[in-house]
């Protein structure tokens, strides 16, 4: 027996408008929100049709219940996309991994750094992941010199949350995004990581 399972719907949430409306006093907003005040239903009506709008009731268990006069497919757009801007700000962050060489072409790094603002800009973290094969380990400044690239041509998108450093024969760092309006100049953070660069040089591998 085969069975089928519903997809979940999302709940939908339904408002009373204009003739709809039940209660006889409202508590009426115009379309910026600003608050006009505690009117009939059929003067609150007259005012929505004298601008060409809707009355809309928004909040109808509040006392007495709160309309607001916009235009309800307008109304319903900025709903929709309200919802839309909290479902992507409480969604849960991830680290995304990002396989680089030594060796790489610009191509293939180019590709991989486009790959790596998609995973940022949709609030996830990128773990950079070097992996040197055979005797790729004698020369690491190679792998520093990839993850110095990645890391200068993100640097307006992401803060460097674990500087790089060796694990075995991988190169790893990690980046968080950055939405900080107050950001460091791309040089600066450069020339930071940089010297971070000389330091790891100098680790036994």
């Amino acid at each position: 027996m085969i069975r089928r399972f519903k997809r979940k719907q999302e709940k939908r949430i339904f408002y009373r408008t204009n003739e709809r409306i039940f209660a006889l006093t409202l508590r009426v907003l115009d379309s910026l929100g600003k608050q006009i005040g505690i009117l009939p239903k059929f003067e609150a009506l007259k005012k929505a049709r004298e601008e060409g709008l809707d009355l809309v009731e928004i909040a109808p268990m509040a006392v007495p219940p709160v309309a607001k006069i916009i235009d309800f497919k307008k109304f319903l757009y900025q709903e929709k996309k309200k919802k839309k801007e909290e479902k992507k700000k409480s969604k849960v962050s991830e680290t995304k991994e990002i396989r680089l060489g030594p060796f790489m072409n610009d191509h293939d790094l180019r590709v991989m750094i486009r790959r790596a603002e998609v995973f940022l800009s949709n609030n996830d973290k990128v773990k950079l992941v070097v992996k040197f094969a055979g005797r790729q380990i004698a020369h690491p400044e190679f792998g520093q010199k990839i993850v110095h690239r990645v890391v200068a041509s993100l640097s307006n998108i992401s803060k460097i949350e674990r500087e790089a450093h060796f694990e075995g024969r991988q190169l790893i760092a990690l980046l968080s995004p950055e939405r900080s309006s107050k950001k460091q100049s791309t040089a600066s953070r450069n020339d930071s990581y940089e010297e971070k660069n000389k330091e790891i040089s100098k680790q036994k591998v």
